[in-house]
């Protein structure tokens, strides 16, 4: 019926009203004019058709109205963001109750402004229905302030819902009606704790991007009724009568960070008589206790991955899965699947298994203990009888490596910010991730195993979530020839096609230029996001044709997909098309599902340090460091120290006469005399404010007497 409706108005190019509808549908009974009326409301519902003040319909995009998402200002007024990219700015008054990222109908104008204005008609759907925010009383009555400035509204809090509550704690919060006064009544979901208890900072960064750190009741029952504490031996025997392998006299270890506690991957290795390389890449068998559809399974899909922050791990599964009979911890036996490779000297992938297997991890090691055997050629104490491993792990990471260039794959070389905390979650340091030797070996090990099995089920035309990265877009990587161009380089070659080799050429010519980090960043910020899907179209970063997530599925949900993938269609004995139509017609919703957690893990993740940096540098106002212009814009610019942290030159804060900003050149400029601030510009700056609450970090240009300007302040 709707499509049928939507064909009419279409034909007949003009607003039709139910009466004609009827005729051109041809309905003859009361009961088919009801089910009109109703496919009617429900086009309108959904901003399919537009009911105009006549009472006749016409099709959506023939009106003055639109359908976009509300993008929300700290200053009260929105834009309007609709499919076809244009915007439709919305004043403060003409908002009428649309909050930010809401899904909303507007009304454009008539006037020809630029951009376009127009009034919200209708909110279709409410994405913000939960928020965080701050309790506080006014006039006997309480009220919650929203922790996100974008959303600009009074909510109030109902009095059967107020037992206990002091200002200053923090809740989760339902919206639900919005009452005469323009105020939205709400229903406390969780109180988080007090703005001034330890670790309820990030709990409420938390609560925003819905992750959770509690297991629901019926998870957890599982976990206890179902999961064991270790490997039996009749649990053992089953799997060797059927396809598993004992790998358990095998030399196979871990490589990973020192706070490590779910470790998804074990190694192994062995020179091989023709001269090739034995590759075992181990990884734990996740999927032998999370079976499908079980209420750990729906759990760790609606997670979609763990979640990994300043001072705690939020993890997809439960510790006694994450940290216990799934980690692959050392002088215990464990269940893996084991993709064994056999690799040439040219790094070539010549032979390859998969397959259920035992194993037993013979020790844990340390990305830093490993690095002093394969950078410094000193051998720490346990490490001893596997120093020789280690050493043609390397040989071999550097022929991987070497082959990997040579197809195009791109190395940003973008440091990271970790943030260290104390016992009370409190910022006391900002570091830059370390990225030596072990974590590259690692690394090319697990890239290896990823596309040896995505490139089993692509030439099987089997179904699976693929990992995949498409081509950057013409009119970023212009915006970024631009930028070398003002930043007064050249670059020579034809880049007429861009390709992982041709990104990879760029990078290397612009590598002993100071700014290189600016634009290797601006570079990967070009760069589509890699998401996951179940149509392989290569991952572009890694100049690889079929890439999958096989390596972490005790944190990754997709991971866990990949390996129901094998066993299903690889080591499964009752195989059938239907069984593997049903698993190819899931699978695209997970992805999708997937992707999506991992944005807001990734989210989660940034804000978290934003905050915690902000909270370190509060505790150093009036210091003086050296950083490097990251940013331009027309009301200060950006300033990034050696460990990450970032901060803002207020324009109103440089002295001397008034600036100009020049977008063409990013670039702030004094015309009286001639003083100007560029993009990689090298300056001294003194921390003038930082705000946990804000996330942000405020500098003022260095200088003795600037200095002490601030410190009078403090």
């Amino acid at each position: 019926m709707e499509d049928k409706i939507i064909e009419n108005i279409k034909n007949q190019k003009r607003a039709l009203s139910v009466h004609e509808l009827e005729i051109l549908l041809e309905l003859n009974n009361v009961n088919e004019l009801k089910e009109l009326l109703k496919a009617l409301n429900n086009l309108e519902e959904n901003a399919k058709i537009y009911h105009t003040k006549k009472d006749k319909y016409m099709l959506f995009e023939d009106s003055n109205s639109r359908v976009g998402i509300l993008q929300a200002t700290t200053k009260g007024t929105g834009y309007v963001l609709l499919e076809s990219g244009e915007e439709i700015k919305v004043y403060e008054e003409n908002l009428n109750g649309a909050i930010n990222k809401d899904k909303v109908i507007v009304n454009i104008d008539d006037n020809k402004s630029i951009p376009m204005t127009g009034s919200i008609v209708k909110i279709v759907e409410r994405t913000n229905n939960q928020l965080v925010g701050t309790v506080y009383i006014k006039k006997n009555k309480i009220y919650v302030k929203p922790d996100d400035k974008k959303i600009n509204i009074t909510v109030v809090i109902e009095h059967n819902y107020h037992s206990n509550l002091v200002e200053g704690h923090k809740v989760l919060v339902k919206l639900l009606n919005r009452n005469s006064k323009g105020e939205y009544n709400c229903q406390i979901i969780k109180v988080l704790g007090h703005i001034n208890d330890p670790g309820v900072d990030i709990l409420c960064i938390m609560a925003k991007y819905n992750i959770n750190d509690a297991f629901p009741k019926e998870v957890m029952e599982q976990v206890q009724k179902e999961i064991p504490s270790e490997v039996t031996e009749e649990e053992i025997k089953k799997r060797l009568s059927k396809t598993g392998k004992d790998l358990r006299d095998e030399v196979i270890f871990t490589i990973d960070g020192d706070d490590t506690k779910d470790i998804d991957d074990a190694i192994s290795i062995d020179k091989l008589d023709n001269g090739n390389y034995k590759l075992g890449v181990h990884i734990a068998d996740v999927s032998y206790y999370v079976t499908e559809n079980s209420p750990l399974d729906k759990e760790a899909l609606s997670r979609g991955t763990s979640v990994y922050l300043a001072d705690r791990v939020t993890p997809m599964l439960p510790h006694e899965l994450s940290n216990g009979i799934c980690s692959l911890n050392p002088n215990v036996d464990r269940f893996a699947l084991s993709c064994v490779m056999e690799i040439d000297d040219k790094g070539n992938v010549v032979n390859y298994e998969i397959f259920d297997s035992i194993i037993r991890s013979r020790i844990q090691m340390t990305y830093k203990k490993v690095n002093k055997v394969i950078e410094e050629n000193e051998v720490p104490e346990g490490y001893e009888p596997f120093a020789d491993k280690l050493k043609l792990m390397k040989e071999l990471a550097d022929i991987l490596r070497k082959n990997k260039i040579s197809k195009g794959y791109i190395d940003f070389e973008i440091e990271e910010p970790k943030v260290i905390v104390n016992e009370d979650g409190e910022a006391i340091d900002v570091v830059l991730r370390e990225r030596g030797a072990g974590e590259k070996l690692i690394e090319d090990f697990m890239i290896a195993a990823n596309e040896t099995v995505a490139s089993h089920f692509a030439n099987m035309e089997y179904p699976l979530i693929y990992r995949v990265h498409g081509e950057p877009s013409e009119e970023k990587m212009t915006n970024f020839f631009h930028l070398v161009s003002i930043m007064g380089y050249t670059l020579t070659g034809n880049f007429k096609k861009i390709t992982p080799k041709s990104i990879q050429e760029i990078l290397d010519q612009l590598k002993d230029k100071k700014e290189y980090y600016i634009l290797s960043s601006q570079m990967l910020r070009s760069m589509q996001k890699a998401v996951y899907d179940t149509k392989n179209i290569g991952h572009f970063g890694l100049a690889s044709k079929m890439y999958c997530h096989f390596t972490s599925p005790i944190r990754r949900y997709p991971d866990l997909t990949v390996h129901r993938s094998i066993r299903k269609c690889l080591l499964s004995d009752n195989m059938t098309l239907e069984s593997i139509k049903s698993w190819e017609s899931k699978l695209p919703m997970m992805a999708e599902h997937s992707s999506m957690k991992e944005r807001d893990a990734v989210d989660c993740e940034r804000e978290v340090d934003d905050m915690k940096m902000a909270e370190y540098m509060e505790k150093h106002i009036g210091e003086e460091y050296h950083g490097v212009i990251t940013g331009v814009v027309n009301f200060g610019f950006f300033v990034q120290l050696p460990n990450m942290v970032e901060g803002l030159v207020h324009v109103e804060d440089l002295k001397g006469d008034f600036y100009l900003y020049d977008e063409s050149t990013f670039s702030l400029t004094s015309p009286k005399d001639k003083r100007g601030f560029r993009l990689g510009d090298e300056v001294d700056v003194v921390v003038k404010a930082a705000n946990k609450e804000e996330h942000t970090v405020d500098f003022v240009l260095g200088g003795k007497s600037c200095k002490e300007e601030v410190l009078k302040k403090v």
